[in-house]
């Protein structure tokens, strides 16, 4: 039996003005101050949109999502108005700030890379000598990086972005604040459910001028969480961590013999890999909520999102 999935939409809504189709999500613009996101169930690695979409991915992508950018309201705006169906989010329209605002609490992922090849600097920040991989950090540190149209982000540090004109100074220190806000937020509700927020991700625009949080918060394909139960255990007998992000696709890859390099080809995913993908996103979102996923119906499910939409911009 072939496995259901989201892999692209083809809508036009009425007064659409725009549309654009990410690694993941589909973005539709309605007149120009409204954005409907839709979550499909692509994954992308390495920088590239993997062959095979993984179902369920975008409802849980969207619901995480949407669970914090509801509790994080009283630390700053957000771009979220509704969301109408299970992979959509309905939102104002900012104009994207181009800096990921990148915290890490964890030497870990591409920290963990710089710093084993000797780095000690990243994004202006000192690392402190004698760590390994996974240690805790003394504190969390921001390390921003450009946002890149296609490739690689690359790091950038404060005072980069400031001579570099991107960001005002008072600007850059309010949204500095703001992320370290968030992640501490992210960091006692992942606490609160036996998880550790590692490093995630925020993504800032204006609206009216006011810095606003956009796009999407503590996902796992924003995020790396580690289970907070096994956590000192393992680290004390040098083990790999028990992790809830993708890093395990990106592991996969690599052992079939795909990084993502010129002249690599996509290994072909079989269905067990799939679904095992799917669980794991599952998986988190079990961890994050308490809850089991309601999985959505996919018959009709082309129909049934161009409806839920159609009828919540009919009352915006």
């Amino acid at each position: 039996m072939e496995l259901q999935a989201l892999t692209s939409t083809n809508f036009y809504f009425k007064n659409q003005t725009a549309f654009y189709r990410g690694k993941v999500r589909d973005v539709y613009t309605i007149n120009q101050d409204v954005l409907v996101i839709v979550a499909c169930d692509r994954i992308s690695a390495f920088d590239h949109v993997l062959p095979r979409s993984i179902p369920f991915k975008g409802q849980v992508l969207n619901a995480v999502a949407s669970l914090f950018l509801d509790q994080t309201q009283n630390i700053m705006p957000n771009w979220k108005v509704s969301t109408p169906d299970a992979h959509v989010t309905i939102g104002k329209r900012c104009d994207a700030i181009p800096i990921e605002f990148v915290i890490r609490n964890y030497l870990t992922g591409h920290a963990w890379r710089v710093y084993k090849e000797g780095g000690r600097l990243l994004c202006g920040n000192k690392l402190p000598e004698g760590l390994k991989e996974n240690d805790k950090l003394p504190t969390p540190i921001i390390t921003p990086a450009t946002k890149a149209v296609s490739g690689h982000d690359e790091d950038i540090s404060y005072s980069e972005i400031i001579s570099q004109n991107i960001l005002s100074k008072s600007r850059l220190d309010e949204l500095c604040d703001n992320a370290l806000a968030l992640f501490e937020l992210g960091t006692k509700y992942a606490a609160s459910k036996n998880l550790i927020l590692v490093d995630t991700k925020y993504e800032f625009g204006l609206f009216n001028n006011q810095a606003t949080l956009i796009d999407e918060i503590h996902t796992p394909d924003s995020s790396r969480f580690f289970y907070g139960d096994t956590y000192e255990k393992l680290q004390n007998e040098g083990k790999q961590q028990r992790q809830l992000s993708k890093e395990f696709v990106r592991e996969w890859l690599m052992e079939n013999g795909f990084q993502g390099l010129d002249g690599q080809l996509v290994p072909d995913m079989p269905d067990e890999f799939v679904m095992s993908i799917s669980d794991r996103y599952q998986e988190l979102f079990n961890a994050m909520t308490g809850n089991s996923l309601v999985k959505r119906d996919y018959d009709n499910i082309l129909d049934t999102i161009e409806n839920n939409v159609n009828n919540a911009l009919n009352i915006i």
